[in-house]
């Protein structure tokens, strides 16, 4: 007794352990969980940012732009603002001069009146020594002048072979043909852009999730269908195995009880199988490991909760609902901006320019080794004149992608009213297969019933129990499906409409 008593507690340990490590999730958590962790979302979210940052930069393009310029150049000449000549010229100034002044006075003084000459001789003033004084003052004088040259020269030397220049600009656009106001809204319509796709990807994910869900619940209940079939032929079996010793049945009708028997294994096998796989998607699609063991809410009820007929909604209400619609109208509208920015290549640009320059050597201080500069202010204008058509080529193609974008919204549109209207159909019929298959469960349950109480009172066959059996199953099974087909037609009309939360 002691012995029994441990175990059972041993067991129900065991069996709280096993509780306690699976997971219990609803709709609505799986729902969460995937908006929380599926990474094309994550994409999506990275996307709208990328799209509001190009559209902040966009704006940029209105506001005036400063520049920073700067550069060092070294050459292997200078810039010279005087000839070879003139600077040999001026170098040798003063003796030029000095020398002419000399040859002049010496003419001069042998061109004397006679009368002269005997004066300065009476007073002891020889024309061969005033010749010397004047050479000899003329020789200072020379030297002098040829400094004053010199420095004319080196008052002209340049010193250009290192250069350093730098300068500030600003630039203003003024008017660019429009491309600027159409980069504008094309940016706009680029996040408009992400954030229909982050709708479409939530959709898509949310619609994923209820797939996934469903078909785990409808395997679930598979399961124990398959595990009950297998429990009414293994009674069976055993039955006929019975019958067979008392011999009141043939050894044929056993065989075709066990090959019932082998049949239902596999079936339940194959449930099984497909049951952790589907559980092993869903736990993807959450952000779960793989192998985490998790138990829907949804699994153990008997019959799934009826689900009330949607009223359909007008289509073009679900048209402006649809997020796929949204993106090709986004598309469309971009394809018209760009033909925009496209047209503005032939019309004339005007732009603003100001700016503060330096260099060194300082240019307006006789190339003084020192940086010096200036303002300036201008305003430049761009006039196209003639481009070989090249604009108007590229405008035409641009029109004709948006005549493609919006050819594709509309057939876009059609498919989507014929989708609306065929989920809508799918409900109701949906909802009429299921009330079928209610009706066949009774219809089934009762021939079971009659079929078992025949074959113990010995007036049924084995093969019409194996029969009512079947249709059981199929009974089971069809209800099942339809339980599933209501909850998937009525995901499938929302997702049409546009209104999956």
């Amino acid at each position: 007794m002691k012995n029994k008593l441990i175990a059972f507690i041993l067991l129900t340990i065991g069996l709280n352990q096993e509780a306690d490590a699976q997971r219990m999730l609803s709709l609505d958590s799986c729902r969460a969980m995937a908006l929380r962790n599926n990474k094309e979302l994550s994409i999506s979210r990275v996307k709208q940012d990328v799209a509001a940052n190009v559209r902040k930069s966009a704006r940029t393009k209105y506001l005036p732009h400063v520049s920073a310029l700067g550069g060092y150049e070294w050459t292997s000449r200078e810039i010279s603002l005087l000839s070879d000549d003139q600077k040999e010229t001026l170098s040798n100034l003063g003796t030029s001069l000095t020398a002419g002044i000399a040859g002049q006075a010496g003419q001069a003084l042998g061109n004397l009146p006679t009368g002269v000459q005997q004066l300065l001789n009476m007073i002891g003033i020889t024309p061969e020594a005033v010749a010397g004084r004047i050479t000899s003052m003329s020789s200072g004088l020379a030297t002098s002048l040829n400094g004053v040259g010199q420095g004319i020269v080196d008052a002209f030397h340049t010193d250009t072979r290192n250069i350093f220049a730098g300068a500030v600009v600003v630039t203003q656009p003024v008017f660019m043909g429009g491309a600027i106001i159409a980069m504008n809204k094309m940016a706009d319509l680029g996040e408009e852009l992400a954030c229909n796709s982050a709708e479409q990807t939530r959709q898509q994910t949310l619609y994923s999730i209820d797939q996934t869900y469903w078909q785990v619940v409808s395997l679930r209940h598979k399961q124990k269908l398959a595990e009950g079939y297998l429990d009414l032929v293994k009674k069976l079996d055993g039955d006929v195995q019975k019958m067979i010793q008392e011999g009141v049945a043939t050894r044929s009708e056993g065989l075709s009880v066990s090959v019932k028997v082998n049949e239902a294994e596999m079936m339940l096998t194959k449930v099984n199988d497909g049951l952790v796989l589907s559980k092993m998607l869903l736990c993807q699609l959450c952000g779960m490991p793989i192998d985490e063991q998790i138990v829907l809410t949804d699994e153990e009820n008997e019959t799934l909760d009826a689900v009330e007929v949607t009223p359909q909604m007008e289509v073009e209400q679900a048209l402006e609902n649809r997020p796929e619609l949204r993106q090709l109208q986004n598309m469309v509208d971009m394809s018209k901006q760009m033909t925009n920015i496209l047209k503005a290549g032939n019309l004339p640009q005007v732009m603003l320019m100001g700016g503060y320059m330096v260099s060194n050597p300082n240019l307006f201080n006789s190339f003084q080794r020192k940086f010096g500069g200036m303002w300036n202010v201008g305003v430049m204008v761009r006039v196209p004149i003639w481009n070989w058509g090249d604009v108007a080529y590229k405008v035409r193609a641009s029109k004709g992608a948006t005549t493609i974008a919006r050819l594709k919204m509309d057939d876009a549109r059609e498919k989507i009213t014929l989708q609306v209207n065929q989920s809508n159909f799918r409900v109701q019929e949906a909802n009429k297969k299921l009330e079928m298959a209610k009706v066949n469960i009774q219809k089934a349950d009762e021939n079971l019933r009659t079929a078992n109480l025949g074959f113990r009172e010995g007036v049924i066959s084995t093969t019409t129990v194996m029969e009512a059996q079947t249709a059981w199953l199929q009974a089971q099974s069809q209800k099942i499906d339809a339980e599933i087909d209501v909850k998937l037609s009525q995901v499938n009309l929302q997702k049409a409409l546009g209104t999956l939360e």
